[in-house]
């Protein structure tokens, strides 16, 4: 019957269709198996940015089409690629991937054609387009491979919580889950053959990367190279006659071709210098080839990676924007992350107030010390937002901005453009409106964080939070919980990178945010970037001397190295708090660390000591003023006492949290703690009682979309209809809580390998 289903069968002929087996003689069982098929996201990821113009690149797109053809990596249905013929080779070698790298100076064109092409491939390759900027030219450093992976596994349909924690991990799920699968993958802007080889899918996948650089590493991985040279004259005069769309190019045709000579070929640079042109119709070619010749004269100063025909045209674009936009473009140009959303222009643009707009005197900083109180997060008022949306669709226009994505407002620069932007920040604005401006930045993201975490998790302690001299400025990411998380997913690249820069910039900043994110972490299992944050978080704390912040860094910390599986190191940091506690007479620190210890030695095995610092945080909580607190060591012992077979001193433990943590609106724990009291009660004997615990728990935790704890309400009524005599209840309840353990990153954990083999029993027939 299984092969049948498998869409096998066998003819009375003799021949099999589907999986088969042959062998003489059999000894034992026999189990055959189809392979598990691989999670599909709900829809195929479509990442590429749009793409942009491109004039006269024939050729090379012929290169690159051809480069695919040869390696094999056709599409469903494609055997000649884009048109034409495939060759009796190209047939017999489809199945492959194609790699190929782009190289070629700055603003030459190299991701522009890129995307030309790979969006071409679409109809070919319907398994989804994933993209990263690899960050090469970033002002925080490349790209983590581990972080684009994670991100790669989540578009491809991969809960958060199943993301695998280290990079080795992440990289061979990642192939494995891209083996079947016909994908386009584009790595602009890459800065090294090591950072692109962890990011090569597997399957019959096309992948393009950019750089700068050759990249002659990834020729033993089968890489093509195509070396991107800049435009000829006449075809840089085709691209700056349809970027003016008027006629004079036609009209001045000696011009034109000195103008983009002064280009010297660059996509970039020409598309700038005819922006400039198109927003001044009445403007002849002549005036700004006499500008842009007295510019080109004076570029020693500020060169742009030594693209100074570049640097000279941005210049002149940077003349003649509006006071506000000329503002604009220089203070996004400090923005720590590659892209950025309409909210962050309306922020960096915000004034202070009166008494808060002078600058100034010697040594003052941009922002109060740690005992400050903080500006007072607010929304934009709709005229200010819209003078910034409309700033920034002057950005646009100029070509000094690009959309980030097709779908959202949020926005980029070129990499030579941003470096152009910030050293005309540099230039023209003082360092204290700089650190002003970068600490408004970073002052939205920590308050719109905030803001997330007490939707998302209104139970944790959140400490104060530090802004600079305001005003600051949230983001409105819409209600509830998951929009409130979806929020910090999608900004933690750029919250990550303010982390890094708050280190020197403004330590307050870095373990603040870092401590926002804790809800994010906690729910989806960021445990890289978990790591991450709370080491910057930490040496930040420690450099400014505040030792609260450093234990509240290394205990939020700590639970993200539990759930990473390093409990020895978890609980070292659990200890160190602990000292710092105690050395700072701090008797309710010092007693909070006592479940974080307990914690460690139950996950390393060690019951009896997990159970009496448990017992010791449940009777000295309450006394130092965290009520709360102490009902979860209550919970922490019931948990425990189930583990060495205790029902009755469960029992007793769990009733006690439960009415505890009601008593303090903790409904997520007390959820927890009903679960297992009705664990408790089934253990007893006393299905009933179990039943009446355990049902409304479910309920709540469902409604909290806590898939780790929902798996062990499940869990146990699985356990209490197995108790009562009917398997099919008790099948269809180990099934869904062993979906919501592997949701919850937890597939491997004891409780679901105990599920799974009490399904696997129930699912054999007993012997006849």
């Amino acid at each position: 019957m299984r092969g049948q289903e498998q869409g096998g069968h066998n003819e009375l002929g003799g021949t099999v269709h589907g999986p088969a087996v042959q062998a003489q003689t059999v000894y034992g069982g026999i189990h055959i198996q189809s392979p598990p098929a691989a999670a599909q996201p709900p829809h195929p990821p479509w990442q590429l940015p749009p793409a942009a113009r491109i004039t006269d690149r024939t050729a090379e797109l012929g290169l690159l089409e051809r480069h695919r053809l040869r390696s094999g990596s056709a599409g469903h249905g494609d055997h000649a690629g884009l048109g034409g013929h495939a060759s009796l080779g190209d047939r017999l070698g489809q199945g492959g991937h194609t790699l190929v790298a782009v190289s070629g100076l700055g603003g030459v064109g190299k991701t522009a054609l890129t995307l030309a092409w790979l969006h071409a491939l679409r109809p070919h390759f319907p398994d989804g387009q994933l993209y990263a900027d690899l960050g090469a030219q970033s002002p925080g450093g490349p790209a983590d491979p581990g972080e684009v992976i994670g991100r790669f596994l989540r578009a491809l349909g991969v809960p958060a919580a199943q993301v695998p924690a280290g990079l080795a991990e992440r990289a061979a799920l990642y192939r494995s889950l891209t083996a079947g699968r016909r994908l386009v993958v584009l790595l602009d802007d890459a800065a090294s053959a090591a950072q692109v080889r962890r990011l090569l899918p597997g399957g019959r996948s096309v992948t393009a990367v950019t750089s700068r650089w050759r990249m002659p590493g990834l020729t033993v991985d089968g890489c093509h190279s195509v070396r991107l040279e800049p435009l000829g004259v006449d075809e840089a005069v085709e691209l700056l006659a349809a970027t003016l769309s008027d006629d004079r190019v036609a009209d001045q045709p000696e011009q034109a071709r000195a103008l983009v000579e002064l280009c010297a070929g660059l996509p970039l640079a020409v598309r700038v210098a005819g922006a400039r042109l198109a927003s001044r119709p009445r403007r002849g070619i002549t005036t700004m080839v006499r500008a842009l010749t007295e510019e080109h004269d004076r570029l020693e100063e500020l060169a742009i990676d030594g693209d100074h025909n570049v640097r000279a045209t941005l210049d002149l674009t940077y003349q003649e924007l509006p006071p506000d936009a000329a503002r604009l473009y220089r203070l996004l140009g400090l923005h720590p992350g590659t892209e950025f959303s309409d909210a962050v222009a309306v922020a960096v643009l915000a004034e202070p107030g009166p008494s808060a707009g002078a600058e100034p005197g010697p040594g003052a900083g941009p922002g109060p010390g740690p005992s400050a109180p903080a500006a007072p997060a607010t929304a934009a008022s709709s005229s200010h937002a819209s003078r910034a949306l409309s700033l920034l669709d002057l950005l646009h226009d100029a070509n000094l901005l690009t959309d980030a994505d097709a779908h959202e407002d949020r926005h980029r620069f070129h990499d030579l453009v941003r470096l152009h932007a910030a050293a005309k920040a540099a230039q023209d604005e003082s360092p204290w409106a700089r650190a002003a401006a970068l600490r408004r930045i970073a002052d939205h993201y920590l308050a719109t964080a905030t803001r997330a975490e007490r939707i998302v998790d209104p139970q944790h302690r959140t400490m104060a939070r530090d802004h600079g001299a305001g005003p600051v400025l949230t983001e409105d990411f819409g209600e509830g919980t998951e929009a409130a998380l979806d929020w910090q997913e999608r900004e933690l690249p750029n919250l990550m990178a303010v982390i890094r820069r708050a280190r020197t910039a403004f330590p307050t900043v870095g373990w603040q945010l870092a401590d926002a994110l804790w809800p994010l972490f906690l729910r989806r299992k960021f445990y890289e970037e978990w790591r991450a944050a709370h080491q910057e978080g930490l040496a930040a704390a420690e450099d400014l001397g505040d030792t609260a912040a450093q234990c509240r860094m290394l205990t939020s910390g700590g639970v993200g190295e539990l759930g990473m599986g390093c409990h020895e190191r978890a609980l070292e940091m659990f200890e160190r708090a602990a000292r710092q506690f105690r050395a700072d007479g701090n008797a309710l620190g010092h007693a909070r660390t006592l479940n974080y210890r307990g914690l460690a030695h139950q996950r390393l095995g060690r019951l009896d000591e997990a159970a009496r610092y448990f017992t010791r945080a449940a009777e000295a909580l309450p006394g130092v003023g965290d009520v709360r607190a102490g009902g979860l060591g209550r919970l922490n012992l019931a948990d425990v006492a189930l583990a060495r077979s205790r029902p009755t001193e469960a029992a007793r433990h769990a009733a006690a949290a439960h009415t505890t943590l009601r008593a303090a609106n903790d409904t997520y724990n007390a959820a927890r703690a009903a679960v297992l009291l009705g664990r408790a009660h089934l253990a007893r004997g006393e299905p009933d009682l179990a039943e009446a615990e355990l049902t409304p728990a479910l309920i709540a935790l469902r409604a909290m979309s806590a898939a780790y704890e929902t798996a062990r309400a499940l869990h146990a009524l699985a356990e209490l209809a197995e108790h009562r005599g009917t398997p099919a209840p008790a099948r269809a309840l180990y099934g869904e809580a062993l979906t919501l353990y592997a949701e919850a990153g937890r597939a491997t954990s004891p409780d679901a390998r105990a599920a799974e083999t009490r399904l696997n029993a129930l699912a054999t027939p007993p012997p006849q």
